[in-house]
């Protein structure tokens, strides 16, 4: 690709770059930024590993910590990483539990891109003694990720990897 196409594609990036970043201390979907998918006739895997989430138990207020995982099949938009980065960030003061947090970043990323595929994974660490590890994904209706996204949702964690993060 050109360095001029590529340049007319990211245009409109206001936080790639830029060095006078705002940090936001509540939740704000409307950081997400998305650039033209260079690679539309090849299907393929997008992973981010975000091991440093926090937000706050929307009971008690006291903070919980996870490493969360985001796996998409992008379609004609990708999700620019560094406003990913801030709207994860802005959970740090957002008293929400883990389900929905887990569920609500992989809405706001189907509504920013429309992918055709997406997963989120929530591994939070243990606090009682227990942890929960919420999983949600989502397929395209009427074309095979649906059919992708029914199966891996059925066979989710049936086989768990070792967890050394905890």
């Amino acid at each position: 690709m050109s360095k001029e196409r590529l340049k007319s594609d990211t245009k409109d990036l206001t936080l790639l770059g830029n060095q006078n970043t705002k940090y936001l201390y509540e939740y704000d979907p409307s950081i997400l930024e998305t650039f033209e998918n260079q690679n539309q006739d090849r299907d393929h895997m997008v992973k981010f590993n975000i091991p440093e989430f926090t937000s706050l138990c929307p009971q008690t207020g006291q903070p919980d910590f996870a490493t969360i995982y985001i796996s998409y099949i992008p379609d004609k938009r990708m999700v620019e990483s560094k406003s990913l980065k801030l709207y994860i960030f802005s959970f740090r003061n957002n008293g929400a539990f883990h389900e929905d947090c887990v569920v609500t970043i992989m809405n706001d990323l189907i509504e920013l891109m429309d992918p055709k595929y997406i997963e989120v994974w929530g591994k939070f660490t243990p606090r009682g003694g227990i942890s929960i590890d919420p999983y949600v994904n989502y397929g395209k209706p009427g074309t095979k990720y649906e059919k992708m996204a029914d199966k891996r949702m059925l066979y989710h964690d049936m086989y768990p990897e070792t967890i050394d993060n905890r």
